[in-house]
């Protein structure tokens, strides 16, 4: 009895030190080599996900890039042209029909040359300040009047308190290619209530192509220099030639009566990334193009002297103003 246990108790040791034995080194081999393959397998994907990230993440910078300038570029385009006043302005003192004067409680923003409308209801009319405002006084006023008849003065007598208005817009409120240091083909010009708040300011878009830049340079509209362009103005990087050499800018004219109007303006802008493509160790591109971008407030005025009607096409302010300088002082 003692010694089938004395013989149990051996065997259990037996088995014990044969389950410490572990792999043999074949066995070894082939679970390294099992687990090499694997983990190459795995890093391989992950290095091919990161690279397909960032091509993603390339392609997203691209994107975001152009479509933010030409959304501003379409928006500012579409609002060229349009004419305001930065305050209400309403006469301070009655005005007698056949005066070529009045008084107006702020002439912020009236320039000599620009067309306004003094009064409501049927007394309204379109006058004609011929000569600079001096202080708060517009003088050398004349009128058509509702009618036409009028000539000299004004048509109509007005009591103070009425109101004094702009309308209509900037016959070159995009200014065309064949005015004077007009519009080009790298070189958008516009002005106008831009920004929808009172206040017309004069814009300038330069696509340099050579230094990889789109350049946004803006600045009241009556402003006495143009500011140089620096690298803060810089509203997109890493800009290239476009396919086929297209021009980044180019417009479709109109002309009445000797006026130019820029009716249409196509937008074509080419971007490369900023980085090589992981994978294809290439430069990605993409063309974004806007092909009837219109300045509704040219087109309008557009239409109107189309049809003969000129009370609301209101003259560039660019030769009618001595001081300070404006918009002509702008354009080269």
């Amino acid at each position: 009895m003692v010694k089938r246990e004395a013989v149990a108790a051996g065997a259990g040791q037996t088995r014990r030190r044969g389950s410490e034995a572990g792999f043999s080194l074949p066995e070894l081999l082939v679970a390294t080599t099992i687990m090499l393959v694997i983990s190459s397998t795995v890093t391989s994907a992950l290095l091919h996900m990161t690279n397909a990230q960032r091509t993603i993440w390339n392609r997203t910078e691209l994107h975001a890039g152009v479509r933010s300038a030409t959304e501003l570029l379409q928006q500012e385009v579409g609002q060229a042209g349009r004419v305001t006043l930065p305050a209400a302005a309403t006469l301070t003192a009655a005005v007698a029909a056949g005066a070529t004067s009045a008084s107006v409680s702020s002439a912020s923003g009236i320039f000599r040359g620009e067309q306004l409308v003094i009064g409501a209801g049927s007394t309204s009319e379109t006058v004609w300040v011929n000569s600079t405002p001096v202080g708060t006084t517009l003088t050398a006023i004349s009128s058509t009047g509702a009618t036409g008849a009028c000539s000299t003065g004004f048509c109509y007598a007005h009591a103070a308190g009425e109101p004094v208005q702009a309308y209509g817009g900037f016959s070159s409120g995009v200014v065309p290619t064949n005015m004077a240091n007009g519009s080009t083909g790298t070189v958008l010009k516009l002005y106008g209530d831009i920004n929808g708040d009172g206040q017309m300011v004069y814009v300038e878009y330069t696509c340099n192509i050579a230094n990889g830049n789109l350049y946004r340079n803006m600045m009241a509209w009556n402003a006495a220099s143009k500011p140089a362009v620096t690298a803060s103005q810089i509203l997109l990087g890493n800009i290239v030639a476009n396919p086929g050499g297209t021009a980044c800018f180019t417009y479709q004219q109109s002309t009445v009566n000797g006026v130019t109007y820029v009716t249409d303006v196509a937008i074509t802008l080419t971007v490369q990334t900023q980085q090589l493509d992981p994978i294809t160790r290439q430069f990605q591109t993409e063309t974004k193009a806007l092909l009837n971008v219109s300045p509704r407030n040219v087109f309008n005025v557009w239409e109107l002297a189309s049809q003969g009607s000129y009370f609301r096409v209101q003259p560039a302010p660019a030769s009618l103003l001595s001081a300070p300088p404006s918009i002509t002082a702008l354009l080269p």
